[in-house]
């Protein structure tokens, strides 16, 4: 049965664009029924039209408390009845009042390891950590949001991303997202 998913992005869209193209070769299972952005000009909702994709431009408004932006995040979502939610590149932190509504439906790709790096700026985190001689890599996880906590739930897949001594803030960017569109992918199709 193909599964439906709901992508949620915040700028460029390259993990939607991964599983737009893995949707379309086969590669998974399943359709992606809608796209929700909370910024106006995130590149990823051109991506969705590409292929047709209803999206949902979110801002939130002047003076909105976070759960009254998520009561109606979750009810515009709850129209497409997704399977799975997927935060791809979401920089919002969801609470309570829209996680209840999509129970352990709700997964989120992270580019750091469990327990490491948590919020958005883990990748320039890791590479200060790494130049201090801190860690010698860092990594990619999927993992389900059950709660508030910032990319503390448990992890579904992950894999371990080398840093190496030529690197710059820019390869292990460049390396840490072509693992992230991989290791998505892998996820979705094992779920």
């Amino acid at each position: 049965m193909t599964k439906k998913l709901v992508v949620l992005i915040s700028g460029n869209g390259s993990n939607l664009q991964a599983i737009l193209d893995a949707c379309q070769n086969g590669e998974l299972n399943c359709e992606v029924v809608a796209v929700v952005a909370n910024k106006a000009n995130a590149y990823g909702l051109e991506r969705a039209r590409k292929f047709n994709i209803p999206t949902i431009i979110k801002v939130p408004s002047p003076g909105q408390s976070r759960q009254e932006y998520d009561k109606e995040l979750a009810q515009e979502i709850l129209v497409f009845q997704p399977d799975w939610i997927i935060l791809a590149g979401w920089m919002r932190l969801l609470s309570n009042t829209f996680l209840n509504y999509f129970t352990d439906k709700i997964i989120n790709l992270h580019p750091a390891l469990p327990g490491m790096f948590p919020g958005t700026r883990a990748i320039a985190e890791a590479f200060a950590a790494f130049q201090q001689g801190d860690i010698d890599h860092t990594g990619v996880m999927v993992h389900f949001v059950p709660d508030e906590g910032v990319d503390t739930g448990p992890a579904i897949t992950q894999e371990t991303v080398p840093i190496y001594a030529d690197d710059t803030l820019e390869t292990l960017t460049a390396r840490v997202h072509e693992i992230e569109h991989r290791l998505l992918i892998i996820t979705l199709k094992d779920l």
